[in-house]
C-alpha cells in the first residue's frame, strides 16, 4: 500500500473566496484537492463546472482532482483537464463504456481513477484495474456533504485492495470518500484505504485547519502501521 494521503473536499469551503481557501488548505498540509463535481442529474446538486476550477488553480501548487459526479463524464473530461485537474475520477455507474472512458482520460494528461457507489460491488472494476491510479471506495452515496460514514463500506475496501495486490497492482490508490473523519480514519485504513477524502470534519476542528489534517494524517499513520 502507497503512503497516506490528505485528500480535501472543498465542498464545505467559502466559495466565495475559493482561492483563498484552496491555499490555505495547502498552507495547512494536504496533499491533494479534490474537487466535488455534481451535475444535478446522477446526484441532485450542482456545484463546480470547469471555469470556477481554472479561477482557482493558481492559489495552490498541490494536485487538483476532479469527482465526476456526472452522466456522461466523458463529455466533459477534456474540459477539467484543461481547468488544471490532474487526476479524474468516474463512476462506474455513470459509465456506458467505463473502459473506453479510462482510456481517454489517460489520452488526455491526466491519471484516470474509477469510483464505486456503497450498493456497487468490488467486482465491477475488476476488468478495469490496469488503466486506473485509484479507486475511490464511496463511504456514503454521493451528493451532499456532512453525512454519516458507512462502516460496512470497509469489507469493500478490503476487497478491492485484495483484488489490486492479487493484479499485482500493490501501487494503485485506494480512496475512501464520505464521513471520514477522527473516529473513522482508523478503520478505512486498516481495511486499506491509503487516500483519505475529508470535509466536513477538517473545516468544523475548531483548532483550524492545519490542526485538522495534522490529527487525522496522525490517525491514519497509527492505523496503517498497526495494520
Amino acid at each position: 500500500m502507497a503512503g497516506i494521503e490528505i485528500a480535501p473536499s472543498v465542498l464545505p469551503a467559502d466559495f466565495a473566496r475559493l482561492g483563498d481557501e484552496v491555499a490555505a488548505l495547502e498552507a495547512a498540509g494536504v496533499d491533494r484537492i479534490q474537487w466535488d463535481v455534481m451535475d444535478g442529474q446522477f446526484v441532485p446538486n450542482l456545484t463546480f463546472g470547469p471555469d470556477v476550477i481554472a479561477a482557482a488553480r493558481p492559489f495552490a501548487s498541490v494536485p487538483f482532482e476532479a469527482h465526476l459526479m456526472v452522466l456522461h463524464p466523458e463529455r466533459m473530461a477534456e474540459a477539467y483537464v484543461r481547468a488544471g485537474c490532474q487526476r479524474l475520477i468516474v463512476h462506474v455507474e455513470a459509465c456506458t463504456h467505463l473502459h473506453r472512458t479510462l482510456t481517454q482520460i489517460t489520452s488526455l494528461g491526466a491519471t484516470a481513477a474509477v469510483a464505486l457507489n456503497p450498493a456497487t460491488p468490488a467486482a465491477a472494476v475488476a476488468q478495469v484495474l490496469d488503466l486506473v491510479d485509484l479507486v475511490l471506495v464511496m463511504t456514503v452515496n454521493p451528493g451532499f456533504g456532512g453525512q454519516k460514514y458507512i462502516s460496512t463500506m470497509e469489507a469493500k475496501v478490503r476487497e478491492v485492495r485484495a483484488m489490486l495486490d492479487a493484479a499485482g497492482l500493490a501501487k494503485v490508490d485506494v480512496e475512501v470518500d464520505g464521513g471520514v473523519g477522527p473516529a473513522t480514519v482508523a478503520g478505512a485504513v486498516r481495511a486499506g484505504a491509503n487516500v483519505l477524502v475529508a470535509g466536513s470534519a477538517l473545516y468544523r476542528d475548531p483548532k483550524g485547519l492545519t490542526h485538522a489534517v495534522a490529527d487525522l494524517r496522525k490517525r491514519a499513520e497509527s492505523a496503517a502501521t498497526t495494520h
